[in-house]
């Protein structure tokens, strides 16, 4: 009698716990982590991507969970850190990003030719022309309580080809000697040549970035493509078009002529911080406070110095005659109308410490605070700026 009587309450306390267990996950909305991580774009390697080929995306769907903005949300939860951008941040937290030393020197991704910066790889200041590569996705979604819902759901996801955005810079892929895609160890770097640029496998090298329009740039690529080599996320890109490229040594990192790479070949530091400005998709100079000529500034009424704009960029060897636009980048994205080519003369700014490593850029009444300028020399139709959408 006493073992059927422990039979009997066993099976009762079973039987409450997958009651509440169920309950739990009803409650909870089921969201979990995200699914279909394991997967990649083609028969190669992703590092950190879950995603397939896509097929279209139907156009009805459910809002997906993680938007732009809960992502950053959850990040500067995850960090402790507060929105810089809201004025959150103490002045006395904040450190110029040109003064910071070891890893973080790579912390921006700068892309060189021959050991000339032309650009980095940031969502709001890739080149306009670089359209995305649109791969499907498993993402967590809403399980609605009483049903089978899977708690996932299909979206897209942002890749951009190496190849594309080498046109959308202007640069033949067939002259490229090597294409070196640098990973946070030396000995883990991409080396493509000219001739694994033009074969359709070159379709699969691609890069994303890990919040999808912020966030560190990550590679992607078969395993078999180049050397085979696919880093977890990007330090820099080198490209060699007329210079001698490094040489790999396993397990050590790129040589040049027997001496060890510790920067970028054939220009030393990477560069960090300051306010990158373009024209048109390719870096023209960068405006760093420390080499700003106070004497040139104006003091306002509160102490605060002001630098002509155009006469900045003038004196750093800007061409501005054939400016028709500029826009102001920050946080990633375009978020601002363009300024036009009567209204740039006219343009002051700012660099304090309030401007978060940035620079306010002023026009009468008007106030911005830009991470970086990209000038054009025509006038860019609105539906080329690039849109977040609600996959992002």
């Amino acid at each position: 009698m006493r073992r059927h009587t422990s039979i009997v309450v066993l099976c009762f306390v079973v039987l409450a716990a997958c009651k509440g267990s169920k309950g739990g996950a009803e409650t909870n909305g089921g969201t979990g982590s995200s699914a279909g991580s394991g997967s990649s774009t083609g028969s190669g390697s992703s590092a950190g991507s879950g995603s397939a080929m896509a097929a279209p995306v139907p156009k009805e769907r459910e809002p997906i969970e993680t938007t732009r903005e809960k992502m950053l949300q959850d990040k500067l939860e995850r960090t402790g850190e507060k929105d810089g951008s809201k004025g959150d941040k103490n002045d006395s937290e904040w450190v110029p990003a040109e003064f910071k030393k070891g890893a973080a020197r790579w912390k921006d991704i700068g892309v060189y030719v021959d050991g000339k910066p032309i650009g980095f790889l940031s969502f709001g200041e890739l080149p306009i022309t670089l359209k995305p590569t649109w791969v499907k996705d498993k993402v967590s979604a809403e399980k609605r309580p009483g049903t089978d819902d899977p708690g996932w759901r299909w979206a897209q996801q942002r890749f951009y080809k190496f190849t594309d955005y080498l046109k959308a810079v202007g640069i033949d892929a067939a002259k490229v000697k090597e294409l070196h895609v640098v990973g946070p160890k030396f000995s883990q770097t991409t080396i493509v040549t000219g001739k694994d640029l033009k074969s359709k496998a070159s379709d699969e090298f691609m890069f994303r970035f890990g919040g999808n329009t912020f966030g560190k740039a990550i590679p992607h690529s078969l395993s078999t493509f180049g050397n085979g080599k696919v880093p977890d996320k990007i330090a820099g890109v080198m490209i060699y078009i007329t210079k001698k490229p490094p040489t790999l040594v396993r397990n050590e990192g790129l040589f040049l002529d027997g001496v060890e790479q510790n920067g970028v070949p054939y220009y030393g530091e990477p560069i960090r911080g300051g306010i990158r400005v373009y024209l048109d998709d390719k870096v023209a100079t960068i405006i760093k406070r420390q080499d700003l000529d106070v004497s040139k500034a104006t003091k306002s009424a509160d102490g605060e110095l002001h630098w002509k704009l155009v006469d900045v960029l003038t004196a750093q060897g800007v061409v501005l005659d054939k400016a028709r636009e500029l826009w102001v980048i920050r946080d990633e994205l375009r978020q601002d109308k363009p300024f036009s080519a009567t209204e740039l003369p006219n343009i002051t700014f700012t660099a304090s410490s309030q401007a978060k490593g940035g620079i306010m850029i002023s026009l009468g009444d008007k106030s911005l605070r830009a991470n970086a300028l990209a000038l054009h020399t025509r006038v860019l139709d609105p539906a080329e700026i690039p849109v977040v959408t609600a996959d992002d």
